[in-house]
């Protein structure tokens, strides 16, 4: 296959290199349009009143490729409109350092570039690791990469996704011979408690550093869903689409009948 892989902890992470050299191993073409630095968590920013500035990037065996001045969802449109010769046949977001599931698959950088593979109607998957500690700053994304690339050839045997979707796989950070399988499962609902805790900076300026104290899962405990299913050690993989419309309430609101509140203001 011809693939376009890009991520959000940006081209020299450990994730999209052991993406990389896995995708090469299966015999695939990679080419790797990524962000020059991290851009966890920004969502699906882009970037509109700056240049995007591009540079080549060679470590040795580890990876070969593009690094864009830019987000995760700049990579993709710069890549598919002007850096790629041809359409890549699937997109790889990742291998993200850490999950991402529930409610916070939003903030991700990793599933917007995949969301933004989508919206061109490109094959999309994001994939993500759930690290153990983030203290530590080596983790084996090994059985991730080879999953992921299970995963991608499937996609291509099984034809295009249903348009807008694309898939969001998270692997449990263990051995291999420890996670339980692959599991379908549906995003989680969560909810967290989000901390301020504040501090003075040395020039006795007041600032806040923002801590995730919580995250409770409020879906029914007989639904499987993402968060729950990794954390017993299951590799999990979701479909998700970026269209944000909520159809149940469309009827719901039409019986408001606000839109004959709406009136042209006289001049």
């Amino acid at each position: 296959m011809n693939i376009l892989l890009t991520n959000d902890d940006g081209i020299y992470a450990d994730g999209i290199a052991a993406m990389y050299q896995a995708l090469l191993r299966a015999g695939h073409q990679a080419h790797v349009v990524a962000p020059s630095t991290e851009r966890s968590a920004v969502g699906h920013a882009i970037t509109v009143s700056d240049p995007l500035k591009v540079f080549q990037v060679e470590v040795d065996a580890r990876i070969s490729g593009t690094a864009v001045v830019g987000t995760p969802a700049d990579c993709v449109k710069l890549a598919a409109n002007a850096l790629l010769k041809m359409r890549p046949d699937l997109v790889i977001s990742g291998i993200n350092r850490g999950a991402n599931t529930g409610n916070h698959i939003i903030y991700s950088g990793t599933v917007s570039a995949a969301t933004e593979a989508a919206m061109f109607g490109l094959p999309a998957l994001a994939v993500s690791l759930d690290i153990l500690s983030t203290r530590s700053k080596k983790h084996d994304f090994t059985f991730a990469a080879e999953l992921a690339v299970t995963v991608g050839e499937e996609m291509m045997r099984r034809g295009n996704l249903p348009a807008g979707t694309l898939l969001n796989l998270n692997v449990p950070e263990c051995d291999a011979s420890e996670i339980k399988g692959l599991r379908i499962a549906k995003q989680a609902r969560f909810s967290s408690l989000d901390v301020y805790e504040e501090r003075i900076d040395p020039f006795e300026r007041l600032y806040y550093w923002p801590k995730l104290e919580h995250v409770e899962v409020t879906d029914a405990p007989e639904i499987d869903v993402d968060y729950r299913l990794l954390k017993e050690k299951y590799a999990v993989l979701t479909p998700i689409q970026y269209d944000l419309t909520n159809y149940r309430m469309l009827e719901t609101l039409r019986d408001w009948n606000i839109e004959k509140i709406f009136h042209v203001p006289s001049a």
